[in-house]
C-alpha cells in the first residue's frame, strides 16, 4: 500500500501557509462576498425590470460600475442596521476591525466578517436586513417621480 504524501489531520491544506484561524476568515469573507453580490445583482435586475430597464450585462462598463456602486451601498446599509442593534461591549472592537482596512470597500466588509464571527445569528440578520433593505428600495422605484405626481400619470 502506498503512503499518502502529506501527514496531519488535514492533509489537503497543507499547502496553505496561513493559519486555520486565517483560513476561516478569508473563507467567511469569500462567503459574505458572494452572499452580498448575489444580492446586489438581485436588486439590480429588480429596480431595472420595475423601471423598464434592460438587465445588466457583463460586458457594459456603466453595468458594472452601477453594480460596484450597489455592492458598496448596500453593505453601507447592512453596517448601519448591524450597528443598530450591536451590543455596546462589541462596538469598540467593532471599529477596530473597521479601522485595521485599508480604504472604504475593505472597511465594509471587515465589518461583516467581524460580526460574522462575533454575532451567533449573524445570516438571519443579514437576510432579514437585506430583504428588508430590497423590499424598501424597490417601493421608492414603484413611487411615481414628481412630475408624474403633479400632471398625474396617463
Amino acid at each position: 500500500m502506498s503512503e499518502w504524501p502529506l501527514r496531519g489531520a488535514f492533509p489537503h491544506q497543507h499547502g496553505d501557509a496561513r493559519r486555520l484561524v486565517e483560513r476561516i476568515e478569508a473563507q467567511l469573507r469569500e462567503r459574505i462576498e458572494e452572499a452580498v453580490e448575489m444580492a446586489a445583482l438581485k436588486l439590480m435586475v429588480d429596480l431595472r425590470a420595475e423601471t423598464g430597464r434592460p438587465a445588466p450585462e457583463s460586458t457594459s462598463a456603466a453595468d458594472r460600475a452601477e453594480f460596484q456602486a450597489t455592492t458598496r451601498a448596500l453593505l453601507a446599509r447592512l453596517r448601519e442596521a448591524f450597528l443598530a442593534e450591536l451590543p455596546a461591549e462589541l462596538r469598540p472592537r467593532f471599529a477596530e476591525a473597521e479601522a485595521a482596512a485599508a480604504d472604504e470597500p475593505a472597511r465594509l466588509l471587515a465589518a461583516q466578517v467581524f460580526l460574522a464571527r462575533r454575532l451567533a445569528d449573524y445570516w438571519p440578520r443579514f437576510e432579514r436586513y437585506q430583504r428588508d433593505d430590497a423590499e424598501r428600495r424597490l417601493g421608492e422605484a414603484r413611487r411615481p417621480g414628481w412630475l408624474k405626481r403633479l400632471f398625474g400619470a396617463r
